[in-house]
């Protein structure tokens, strides 16, 4: 067994070797994703003990350019912290102009020198953002320059929104964040925010009724379906008959280079067959997902792959064993997909009580995993560092989950994500 020294070293090493990422949603008017902030560090030690602005600067440039912002964004523009020395340097320049907003940091001092290194950014084709601008902000010169003015909602009040609105030039659309509720981000845009930043998209609002959409009704049914112990063929068979395009997206799936199958599979049946019972849950409980999703923000269904993935990569260095982790993570933002109650979307769907309750935001043996995977996908470092301890499991194993799942949940996206 490894003593505490060398695990302790060990440790170390993997956060000297590791890039920890994650990334927040920024979001239109009408729920679409404009683009990401981008959260990186070396490690969860560095961020807390030794917190330096360049170095994170720097790091971000760095695994933006080992990772590839076509993962990591989705196709979307990266928002990318810009420090002074970032700027000045013109590092930066390293990534595509059509793809990158700087977001020039409250901390950076405007003088000749900045200025000069944000023309030459905008000059070349790069958008440009001021982050947690306020009334009177010693930044107000760049303003001219600026596509974008990021305005913390927690700090200022509409009225100083309104006086930044003034400030600004015509060119320049302002962003919400720390965006929490539904709420606020009506009385945001309400206020002439085109942009918004925060949490509100995991928190959907609740239906004043119970009555269900007949197309949400049979995506519910579906997942009933095969949470089952003993799947029924036909039920199944006939849940997907009754939506077109899960019809196409199946026969699409199953047809497709990667199973190389002698003969064209035609029949809902047959293709059900081919796949196996093990691999039909799967399927249907991703392209269900993927299907519901159709009019929802396309970030809410590549958290919902991403968590899925990432729990159950998890699993196996787990110390004990959990039932469908899986499927925790994939059913963690299916009220926000379905625009239904947690309590209703889980009606009928054979879940364990601990994969219910953690659902449902209750105390369970699961919330150790599940805090894991919110800590993770938001950057808050200190808490993944603190819960993977809990869990023995190694930082540098829970990084690479991450990352993996993130790659897996866009080749599905590509995969499955067409329009019938």
């Amino acid at each position: 067994m490894a003593s505490p020294v060398s695990m302790a070293v060990a440790a170390a090493d993997d956060r000297r070797h590791m890039r920890y990422v994650a990334r927040q949603p920024i979001v239109t008017g009408d729920e679409s994703v404009f683009g990401y902030e981008l959260l990186f560090r070396d490690g969860v030690a560095d961020y807390f003990s030794a917190p330096d602005s360049d170095a994170a600067s720097r790091s971000t440039l760095d695994a933006s350019l080992l990772l590839g912002l076509d993962v990591l964004c989705d196709g979307r523009r990266a928002f990318i912290n810009c420090t002074r020395d970032l700027l000045l340097n013109d590092y930066l320049t390293l990534l595509p102009a059509d793809r990158v907003v700087a977001e020039i940091l409250e901390t950076v001092p405007v003088d000749k020198e900045v200025i000069a290194a944000c023309r030459r950014l905008k000059d070349a084709g790069y958008m440009i953002a001021l982050d947690d601008f306020v009334p009177g902000d010693p930044r107000e010169p760049l303003t001219r320059l600026a596509d974008i003015i990021k305005v913390d909602v927690r700090r200022s009040s509409l009225a100083d929104s309104a006086d930044i609105f003034r400030q600004s030039g015509e060119q320049c659309r302002l962003l919400a964040e720390k965006v929490e509720t539904r709420e606020e981000f009506v009385a945001t845009r309400n206020a002439g925010f085109t942009l918004f930043q925060g949490y509100f998209l995991r928190r959907p609002e609740l239906m004043r009724a119970r009555e269900i959409p007949a197309n949400r009704a049979n995506y519910l049914r579906l997942f009933k379906a095969v949470s089952r112990p003993e799947l029924d063929p036909r039920e199944l068979e006939n849940a997907i008959k009754g939506e077109a395009s899960l019809c196409y997206r199946l026969l699409r799936y199953l047809n497709s280079p990667v199973f190389g199958f002698p003969a064209e599979i035609r029949s809902i049946r047959h293709a059900l067959v081919m796949l196996g019972e093990r691999e039909v849950r799967r399927w249907v409980r991703l392209a269900t997902t993927l299907v519901a999703s159709q009019s929802r923000s396309s970030d809410l269904v590549l958290s919902a792959l991403v968590r899925a993935r990432f729990c159950e990569l998890l699993e196996p260095g787990l110390p004990h064993k959990h039932p469908d982790l899986f499927l925790v993570g994939l059913l963690s933002l299916m009220d926000a997909i379905l625009g239904l109650p947690m309590a209703l979307v889980l009606e009928g769907i054979a879940l364990d009580r601990a994969a219910r309750t953690v659902l449902l935001g209750q105390n369970s043996p699961l919330s150790p995993i599940y805090g894991l995977m919110l800590a993770q996908e938001s950057a808050r470092w200190d808490k993944v560092a603190q819960v993977s301890s809990r869990l023995c499991l190694r930082e540098s194993f829970v990084a690479e989950c991450h990352w993996k799942a993130m790659q897996w949940a866009r080749q599905m996206t590509g995969g499955l994500h067409v329009q019938a």
